[in-house]
């Protein structure tokens, strides 16, 4: 008989050791190192477990693994870390599409047909150009439901034609709906149905959120091991958002008074974690 785990939003299904091999071998543990974990864990496991509580004795094993292999791991949990208001959470999609080729600009507004609307980020090249509503969620569990997709559907009807610069390349074509947890599978359907694009860490399957993270080499500063959660905030607030602009701009670590020794041992692992 399979142990029954409970998922973040209260729902039950049977553990899946191939789901937390697989998270392992994504965040780049080897196979000595999964076997061992799994080995481990099958040992903790009790009716109704906490998909955290597997999570957390996870990335405990782990400790004794690489930095990185810690931090990306931990990359879900880290996103979390980009509140609580999201502003660094949309600051950091704009990071992400920047690496992909795009030009981005945050907190933008642009004339509708209708209304003025207020987008969270905007995107282009010359080839695409798109806005995105981006739903930060500051614990796992919590949703995007079918309302959520319904009104950014609305949104792209008002903004279509609308330039997000002087450029011909610049109209509208599409509204991207971005979410760090999940979305219900009645706004997936709903929205595949319509032609507006989601983005959640797990869709769509082969370039969800997670997977263009990793694609893009750009980790948030939150997957840091080596400072603590009120140095993380420090540097968010001064608009250090990712691994490389802690890498790019070194001095901030000393305006939030850390020792020479601790900054090298920061941006030793922020160096490891971008190569």
């Amino acid at each position: 008989m399979s142990i029954q785990v409970v998922k973040a939003d209260g729902t039950q299904e049977a553990f899946r050791v191939e789901k937390l091999k697989h998270s392992l071998k994504r965040a780049g543990a080897t196979n000595a190192e999964i076997t061992d974990i799994i080995s481990r864990i099958e040992e903790t496991l009790y009716e109704g477990i906490k998909t955290q509580e597997i999570y957390h004795n996870a990335f405990e094993m782990l400790r004794d693994c690489a930095l990185p292999t810690r931090a990306k791991y931990s990359l879900r949990r880290a996103l979390f870390g980009l509140g609580p208001t999201g502003f660094p959470f949309e600051d950091f999609l704009a990071k992400m599409f920047e690496k992909e080729g795009y030009a981005t600009a945050t907190g933008v507004e642009l004339q509708g047909h209708g209304a003025l609307h207020e987008l969270d980020v905007a995107a282009y090249n010359d080839t695409d150009s798109f806005v995105v509503e981006a739903k930060f969620h500051s614990r796992p569990g919590v949703k995007s439901d079918l309302q959520v997709v319904m009104y950014s559907y609305a949104r792209l009807l008002d903004l279509r034609d609308t330039k997000i610069c002087d450029e011909s390349f610049c109209t509208i074509t599409k509204l991207m709906v971005i979410t760090n947890t999940k979305f219900t599978s009645t706004a997936e359907k709903y929205a595949e149905t319509v032609g507006l694009e989601l983005l959640s860490w797990n869709y769509p399957k082969g370039n969800n959120l997670q997977d263009r993270i990793q694609k893009s080499g750009l980790y948030p500063v939150t997957v840091l091991q080596t400072i603590s959660q009120s140095q993380k905030k420090a540097l968010l607030a001064v608009g250090i958002i990712t691994c490389r602009d802690l890498i790019t701009k070194p001095h901030v670590l000393r305006n939030i008074h850390l020792s020479a020794t601790k900054i090298k041992k920061i941006l030793a692992e922020a160096e490891v974690i971008c190569n």
